[in-house]
């Protein structure tokens, strides 16, 4: 049976909790979670990232999350809290489930990009 885009990100949504800019910057100073921003390179480029976010787009993502291959990003541990974000949070939710399904313990979805610059998250120029 067909699956539309839409019921996917529901299907993600459900395994990816979704949570605030407050809760996603308390994860960051009491845990260690690593935030990464999933938007391609030229999103990030007119708008900037926030400030210590990882800029890793979405189609690059199993090849950074994957320990055994030689494109590991070494920040991303799979029993450390990995916090989310794009443009308006569909994409992270989809990326929150694929590592998820990685088996990365604690995946959450901050949202979009505007959520956290909203909640007081600093933006850096790239």
């Amino acid at each position: 049976m067909p699956t539309s885009a839409k019921q996917m990100i529901e299907a993600a949504r459900a395994v990816v909790p979704t949570i605030t800019p407050r809760d996603a910057a308390e994860l960051v100073k009491t845990k260690g979670a690593v935030i990464v921003d999933i938007r391609d390179g030229t999103e990030i480029a007119a708008s900037g990232k926030v400030q210590g976010a990882l800029a890793i787009s979405r189609g690059l993502l199993e090849f950074k999350a994957d320990p055994d291959l030689p494109t590991y990003e070494k920040a991303l541990q799979k029993d450390k809290p990995v916090i989310l974000y794009c443009g308006s949070g569909g994409r992270a939710a989809l990326a929150g489930k694929t590592l998820h399904d990685m088996g990365y313990t604690d995946v959450r979805n901050a949202g979009g990009f505007k959520d956290l610059v909203g909640g007081g998250w600093a933006v850096e120029k790239i």
